[in-house]
Order: structure tokens, then sequence, then C-alpha cells
């Protein structure tokens, strides 16, 4: 690191993993006896690392060495977002209210972002297999108002909820399944909640 010595990052690094075992930081004593070295060696290191900005200490108390900026590597901390699972659709309430909710699922990324909204639900039946959407798989989805042609939506129709590749045509909307057993669902007026952003299947 630019401006710090291997032994300075040694013991700036020493400080900050007592400190955090410890909920206090070492003595001058404490530190000269892990490395080994003279007192007087310890206290030119933390002088030489509170002018570079790494450390702050009072004089006049003991264990009153701060850490300023720890240098060590941390692994990244992942996004983990709470999702609602829905439920059956109770008619005239909210996709989202307490009456249609089977629970929330803690997921992290990539199956979900940080910035965005999302809800989940259960997949059921046999109409998507060829998107390889299978029945039991969660299906993540991310709050949406509209689509565009070809996009794997939510929809609701009549109080309720249909999984469907979108296509808008001249005068309806078509929603199209991924199974030649199933017809398509034509209508005037449709209800986009969500496009899909990931599937989670277990076995």
């Amino acid at each position: 690191m630019k401006g710090i010595t291997d032994r300075q990052k040694e013991v700036l690094t020493y400080i900050s993993e007592f400190t955090e075992e410890n909920g206090f930081p070492p003595t001058v004593r404490e530190i000269s006896d892990h490395f080994d070295i003279s007192i007087r060696a310890v206290q030119d290191h933390i002088i030489a690392l509170q002018k570079k900005g790494f450390l702050s200490q009072s004089q006049k108390r003991s264990r009153s060495i701060r850490v300023l900026s720890d240098i060590r590597e941390k692994e990244p901390v992942p996004f983990v977002g709470r999702v609602p699972l829905l439920g059956t659709v109770a008619a005239g309430k909210p996709l989202l209210c307490e009456e249609n909710l089977d629970g929330y699922l803690n997921l992290t990324e990539p199956f979900i972002r940080p910035g965005k909204s999302y809800f989940a639900l259960r997949v059921r039946g046999q109409s998507m297999i060829n998107a390889g959407i299978l029945d039991g798989d969660l299906a993540i989805i991310e709050q949406a108002e509209s689509a565009v042609d070809g996009q794997i939506i939510v929809a609701v129709i009549d109080d309720a909820i249909t999984l469907k590749r979108y296509y808008k045509e001249t005068e309806r909307i078509r929603l199209q399944p991924e199974n030649p057993d199933f017809k398509a669902i034509y209508c005037q007026d449709v209800r986009v909640v969500g496009i899909l952003s990931n599937i989670v299947r277990t076995y």
C-alpha cells in the first residue's frame, strides 16, 4: 500500500484485529510483546501511522488507539432482500396485501438486486414448461406495470394471476403459454404486475 511500510501495515492490521476480537484496542506493551519489538519502535510506528491518517491516539488514556482506516481486505457482504411470497389472490384486494401473502423469503444477488422491488410465487401447472419453468418452481418477479413483447410476465385477470409470455397485438393483448397443449389468453385489458426475474428450483 502506498505510503505505508510492510511493518506499519502489520501493526495496523494487528490493532484492527485485536480491537475487533476484544472490543477495545491493544496497549503499546501488548503490541510490543506481539511483535517482539521495543516499546519505542511501537511508538514510532504509531506516530507514523497517525501522521498518515490511519490511527488516532490520546496520550492521556490507556487503550486509546483508534483505527481510522482499516486496510484489511474484507469479503463483500452480499445484499439480502426480504421478498413477499404470494399465495391465493383475494378478490378486490391489493396484490401484496396480507391476505394474499404466504410469508416472506430472504434472497440474495443474483436472484434480486438492490433498488428494485420483488415478489415471489409458486408456479402451478405445466403451461410454461418449454420456457424451462416447471410446476412447483419458485418464480422471482420484479414488480412492474408494463412489459415489452416477449417478456414473461405476471398478469392479473379477473382477480387471478397468471404467468405467461406477453405480446401486444393491434387490438388486444395475447398472453402466450410455452406449451402447445395450452391455448393463448386473449384480452383487452391486462394488469401487468411484474416481469420474471429468476426461477428458484429445489430438489
